[in-house]
């Protein structure tokens, strides 16, 4: 923490992670805050894939927090990333979100930079007619990019700003390795992208995601086909620290039982009897892993998912857009040596998900309620006891909101909150 940074004043409940702060949602000194001490601290940030950037001088954007970046690969085939921003008067130098390039140049003044973000050339840096130019102490070296550390998970880029933060692998844990390795098993194509305005804080579309307790209940589509419940053999795999988490369920495991029947769930489509499927194929699957794994979605803080829901594989990425928005960007992902038919299933299953997915469509809207319905008493807080105070993995049931007191672990200990 620096004098010049914003100081956060809202005031955690004494009773710790199992209350969430509702002032959390709306502060802009918290959101301020969150964009240095999390997203440019001493995390990694999910950049985009290796095959997105195939050949020297590709390119993609990615944003972590509210700092654009270019993740490019250079001349000799290696790849770095850069603040998307000319170190003379800050403009932004690239704008498309995807290309390629020779060398990255402003447009306002012409400041040109290698692939590896070593400034090049400054016009009319020697003046001209023996008038203006630079400084004689202006030194070319002094004002390339702005370089973040990369590193690689089979396939998947991740970006830092700390130069103190762990290597990749010794930041997320054994699990979230384990998943990786599991789902980026082989390389993937890339099968197309979505992109959804969400009308709530970023911190609640994360809430929703490292929380399996609503799954069976908001998505009763889900429910009611038999697709996810809590009658499966399942599991909330944790962190040691609780930062990141791995659920997952297995659909041919499901034991049945009476509670999807039950009066506690009148209110949603799970015990509606009329409901079915004209076209049963988009949900036909194959076992890609050989596990029996049908839901799994893994979390890494701060701002990175790994979905796989059947054979729809995705990455999902939550931007903050201030403290009242934020934008959740979905990349939807095959093998490349998928056939025609296995391709075709994967783009037919990818209506379960994304902005109007037969699943994920009621995520995008659930925060809009929650950030609507607590304006009016920022001073009161979320209750998160199902399943008491744990931050462990549990096993044998998903009724839990571990991850998300295991999210706040960690985002207690880099706010200083």
């Amino acid at each position: 923490m620096t004098a010049s940074e914003p100081q956060p004043t809202v005031a955690w409940p004494k009773e710790g992670i199992t209350r969430i702060p509702y002032g959390l949602y709306f502060e802009p000194a918290i959101h301020e805050a969150e964009m240095q001490r999390i997203f440019r601290g001493p995390v990694w940030n999910f950049l985009g894939l290796d095959v997105e950037v195939p050949n020297p001088g590709d390119y993609r954007l990615a944003e972590i927090g509210d700092t654009s970046v270019i993740l490019v690969r250079n001349g000799t085939g290696a790849l770095r990333a850069f603040v998307n921003r000319c170190a003379h008067k800050g403009t932004q130098l690239l704008y498309e979100p995807f290309g390629s390039v020779k060398e990255l140049m402003c447009i306002y003044h012409n400041w040109l930079y290698n692939l590896d973000g070593a400034l090049q050339s400054v016009p009319f840096a020697k003046g001209l007619n023996g008038k203006g130019g630079m400084p004689g102490t202006f030194c070319h070296a002094d004002h390339g990019l702005t370089a973040l550390r990369v590193e690689t998970i089979n396939g998947l880029v991740f970006g830092t700003f700390s130069d103190r933060v762990e290597p990749l692998r010794d930041y997320f844990s054994p699990v979230f390795i384990h998943n990786t390795e599991r789902v980026a098993n082989r390389p993937f194509r890339v099968l197309g992208y979505y992109s959804q305005w969400l009308d709530s804080n970023w911190k609640l579309y994360w809430e929703n995601t490292s929380d399996p307790y609503h799954a069976t209940i908001l998505h009763g589509w889900a429910t009611k086909l038999k697709l996810n419940r809590f009658t499966m053999e399942g599991a909330i795999e944790m962190s040691a620290n609780g930062w990141h988490h791995f659920s997952w369920s297995k659909m041919a495991t499901d034991q049945g039982g009476e509670i999807y029947d039950g009066r506690e769930f009148r209110t949603g489509t799970a015990n509606y009897s009329g409901f079915g499927l004209n076209d049963p194929s988009v949900i036909e699957q194959w076992d890609d892993y050989g596990d029996g794994i049908t839901t799994a979605i893994q979390t890494a803080f701060p701002n990175f998912v790994l979905q796989q829901i059947h054979n729809t594989v995705a990455t999902r990425t939550i931007v903050p857009r201030g403290p009242l928005a934020s934008e959740l960007k979905w990349t939807i992902l095959g093998y490349a040596d998928d056939d025609e038919r296995k391709t075709a299933i994967r783009i037919k299953q990818g209506n379960l998900i994304g902005p109007s997915g037969y699943i994920s469509m009621e995520d995008g809207m659930v925060g809009a309620l929650v950030q609507r319905g607590i304006a009016g008493d920022k001073d009161k807080a979320a209750v998160i006891e199902m399943d008491g105070r744990s931050i462990e993995t549990i096993r044998g049931s998903r009724a839990s909101e571990c991850g998300v007191r295991g999210f706040y672990t960690g985002y207690r200990a880099l706010m200083g909150l």
